[in-house]
C-alpha cells in the first residue's frame, strides 16, 4: 500500500524544524493556523497565525540553546489527521528533560489548520519550561 501524501507533508516539517528552516515551515502551514500546547509553563497556550507559531519555536530554539530535539518513531496519516509518534528532549537551564509524545495535525488544502501536542510526562515538562 502506498503513503499517504500527508506522511510526507509531516515528514518535510519535521525535517524542517530540525533544521531550522522557518521559510519552508511558513508553507506548510496554513495562514490562520491554531497550535496548542498543553500544561502549565510559559510556552503553554493557544498561538493563532503562522506569526505567532513561528515565534513561539524561535523562544523553545532560545529556551533550550538549540538543544530541543524530536526524534520521529512513526508518522500517520490520512485525509483529516496526521499524527506523529515521538521522543522529545533538550535541555534548559542546566536540567535535561525527555519525554515520549504525540503530535496531532489537522491538514488542510491551505496547509496544517490546526495542531495538538500530548506528552507523557506533562508535570517534568511544566518543571523544564517553568518561569
Amino acid at each position: 500500500m502506498a503513503e499517504h501524501p500527508n506522511v510526507a507533508l509531516l515528514r518535510k516539517g519535521y525535517q524542517a524544524f530540525a533544521e531550522g528552516d522557518m521559510a519552508t515551515i511558513d508553507q506548510l502551514f496554513a495562514d490562520d493556523i491554531v497550535w496548542h500546547v498543553g500544561g502549565n509553563s510559559m510556552l503553554s497556550g493557544d498561538y493563532k497565525g503562522k506569526e505567532e507559531v513561528i515565534g513561539m519555536f524561535g523562544r523553545l530554539f532560545q529556551e533550550t540553546g538549540g538543544s530541543f530535539k524530536i526524534e520521529i518513531h512513526d508518522v500517520l496519516a490520512n485525509d483529516e489527521h496526521s499524527v506523529c509518534i515521538n521522543t522529545i528532549s533538550g535541555e534548559r537551564n542546566g536540567t535535561r528533560f525527555e519525554t515520549k509524545g504525540v503530535d496531532v495535525f489537522h491538514p488542510t488544502p491551505d496547509g496544517v489548520k490546526e495542531y495538538w501536542g500530548l506528552v507523557e510526562d506533562q508535570a517534568a515538562m511544566d518543571a523544564a519550561f517553568a518561569e
